[in-house]
């Protein structure tokens, strides 16, 4: 069985790639800059670009099953095309926000378009990633061994990356998964300044919260660049998900310990890795 996997240099398809090839699958991984892209051995490395699908025949060519990385803008193209080569499974990296009806412009147009395709097909529905601090805080915990946050209460069950990537590989290759939608969060509700005391636990060094207004933690984000700038308004609440204004103060005001603690990958592979694993794992990236 051949498997592509597509938007493999990214962070959750590269770990696909590697569980994949850890699994024994073979592996064809697409990219748009194959010189820049390091693999495990024996992975084929094809160039491709999903916003122009008419360069991706000769990565679907003998290939059985797929993990497709979003690209609302060309996916019925893109599944089309992948059906007509023979491709019989496709796996989505979605979004938990699809679940809850507030991702109508961005993952939803991928599912339906492989749903309608008549492709065997599963959702992988990931929430909030803890990898977001990463690009959030990492520039001032490196640079000064602070975070500068408006909600230090502000607590959400965030899943680590390799969890979604691990859940993704099982999918990809066990047939009981079809046909179905898994939306994966993390194993705990953990606050924003538990977040920055896991981050200083795991790196050994003392770390500082500073509560900031959103006006100023916008400008902060901005100043990033990268995801931190382009995901600013939504992430503080200026703009919902599908980018229209909001109202700052709904935002603050939601509390998930009013909810059913949601699923997490554990339904899946058996494992949901917590914030504190998680910060272990990036230490040096936090250094």
């Amino acid at each position: 069985m051949l498997i592509l996997v597509t938007g493999a240099t990214g962070n959750v398809g590269r770990r696909v790639v590697t569980a994949l090839v850890n699994a024994g699958v073979r592996v064809r991984a697409l990219t748009r800059t194959s010189s820049k892209a390091l693999f495990p051995a024996g992975v084929e490395v094809v160039e491709g670009d999903l916003s122009r699908p008419l360069s991706l025949a000769p990565a679907f060519r003998g290939v059985e099953r797929m993990y497709l990385f979003p690209a609302p803008a060309t996916a019925r193209q893109v599944v089309a095309l992948a059906k007509e080569s023979g491709v019989r499974r496709t796996v989505v990296l979605s979004s938990g926000a699809v679940e809850y009806g507030a991702d109508t412009k961005f993952h939803l147009p991928v599912e339906q378009a492989v749903q309608d395709s008549g492709l065997e097909w599963t959702h992988i529905r990931p929430g909030e990633f803890m990898l977001n601090k990463l690009w959030l805080w990492g520039p001032s915990i490196r640079a000064e061994r602070v975070v500068r946050d408006p909600f230090p209460d502000a607590a959400r069950y965030p899943v680590h990356e390799q969890d979604v990537a691990d859940a993704a590989a099982l999918v990809l290759t066990a047939d009981r998964y079809a046909y179905k939608a898994y939306t994966l969060n993390g194993p705990e509700l953990i606050s924003h300044r538990e977040q920055a005391q896991a981050i200083s636990q795991a790196i050994g060094s003392a770390i500082r919260f500073e509560q900031v207004t959103p006006e100023r933690a916008r400008e902060i984000y901005r100043a990033q660049g990268g995801f931190a700038a382009a995901n600013a308004d939504f992430l503080l609440g200026f703009t919902d998900y599908g980018g229209n204004v909001s109202q700052l103060d709904v935002k603050i005001s939601f509390d998930p310990r009013a909810l059913p603690k949601p699923a997490t990958a554990e339904a899946v592979t058996g494992r949901a890795r917590s914030f504190g694993e998680w910060a272990r794992d990036h230490a040096s990236d936090f250094m």
